[in-house]
């Protein structure tokens, strides 16, 4: 790891510098780097810069968001000791005192007020220094503070954690007794190393793989991946077998199958990661899933028109110099096929990561695999669907 001075350094220059120049910084860095600097910086930008990383706009990831989806893990692991807390009818004074004694006042950032042992209130320590002595803790309180439960799963409290921007959350059981904390600081430690292991999780490199794992244990988390990609393969070169007499006899068409299986992956590699942001950060609660499709139909039309239009012009130029039959019909069958294509794959884009969820699968591993291979036969089936039926 580098020295302490020197990321420290780094620290105060992210300070001055936007979210997209702070990622470029922190690019290349270790998990516990990015954690070290994160932590010296101001709670807020902080949690900001980690949520830009996370959300897949930084230089680590090609779609960050996708790994914080495969978050298993609960609150309960990242427990601390409560480090100060008191009854409602305690004072002002006799809470500074207590401070006073602690061991390391260093940790206390708020006071949690309890009353028969539940937590009732949380006092920030501006509050308690301007309250008067006499002042008991339940007058200067904010009551209900927000707490998690052991239950929580990590990835919804790092979501909270991005809202609320606290430097701890009290955590509490069914009969909201506090059993502890989670420091921030852990759950920066958390977005870290997620982030490490985003970049390989939607191709299908599993998230314990390093860089000194062994062949044989590389091989055998890697292969099976290898093989579905092979079988979903098989699919997309069945469909197009099923046209092949129109290949022969149209062969202009074979060289924009690749044109328009690009477009369409990219559209619904666009989708997914919209989604899977929206699952990640708990999104989807506030906007329905209907409301997002919508969304996604209707982007797909407007970019499958404007790029058809620049393909079917080059099929048209294509077909024309290589003396192909009916050129102008083939770049209206490459517009209209782009269109669809491209509205198709937004949709499935929506559709492939929540499928996963609801089958029990981590949207996150390899979605990127099934969407390739339904955008590819979707698109180039249409294509060769509609060239079959408007000009053979």
């Amino acid at each position: 790891m580098t020295h302490g001075v020197d990321l420290t350094d780094l620290a105060r220059k992210i300070q001055a510098q936007t979210l997209s120049e702070a990622a470029q910084a922190l690019a290349g860095r270790t998990p516990q780097e990015v954690e070290y600097v994160l932590a010296r910086l101001p709670e807020a930008q902080g949690l900001a810069i980690a949520s830009y990383l996370a959300d897949g706009a930084g230089p680590h990831t090609a779609d960050s968001d996708t790994a914080m989806a495969g978050v298993e893990e609960f609150v309960e692991e990242l427990l601390s000791p409560i480090p100060a807390a008191l009854p409602a009818d305690c004072t002002a004074a006799e809470a500074i005192a207590f401070m006073v004694k602690a061991k390391d006042v260093s940790d206390i950032t708020y006071i949690y007020v309890t009353a028969a042992q539940r937590l009732v209130g949380v006092v920030a320590m501006r509050d308690l220094i301007l309250a008067g002595p006499s002042q008991t803790l339940s007058q200067i309180m904010t009551a209900e503070p927000y707490a998690f439960t052991g239950d929580t799963p990590i990835r919804e409290a790092i979501a909270e954690a991005m809202h609320r921007h606290y430097r701890m959350y009290p955590v509490v059981d069914e009969n909201q007794q506090m059993v502890g904390v989670v420091r921030a600081w852990k759950l920066y430690e958390r977005i870290a190393s997620e982030i490490s292991a985003q970049a390989g999780a939607q191709y299908g490199v599993s998230r314990e793989e390093q860089i000194g794992t062994s062949v044989l244990a590389a091989f055998r988390m890697r292969h099976p991946w290898l093989q579905v990609n092979l079988l979903t393969a098989f699919a997309a070169a069945f469909v197009v077998g099923m046209f092949e007499n129109t290949i022969t006899q149209m062969v202009a068409l074979a060289a924009f199958l690749p044109v328009l299986a690009g477009q369409s992956g990219n559209t619904g590699c666009q989708a997914m990661a919209i989604t899977l942001r929206g699952m990640t950060l708990g999104q989807l609660a506030d906007y329905s899933v209907r409301d997002l499709l919508r969304k996604e139909i209707l982007l797909g039309a407007l970019n499958g028109l404007l790029v058809g239009v620049v393909a079917g012009a080059a099929m048209f130029g294509y077909a024309t110099m290589s003396d192909s039959a009916r050129p102008l019909m083939l770049g209206v069958v490459v517009l209209v096929a782009m269109i669809g294509a491209c509205v198709g794959s937004g949709v499935l884009g929506v559709l492939v990561p929540l499928t996963l969820k609801r089958l029990g699968a981590d949207p996150a591993t390899a979605s990127s695999i099934f969407l390739t291979t339904f955008t590819d036969i979707m698109g180039m089936g249409l294509m060769l669907f509609l060239a079959t039926g408007l000009i053979m």
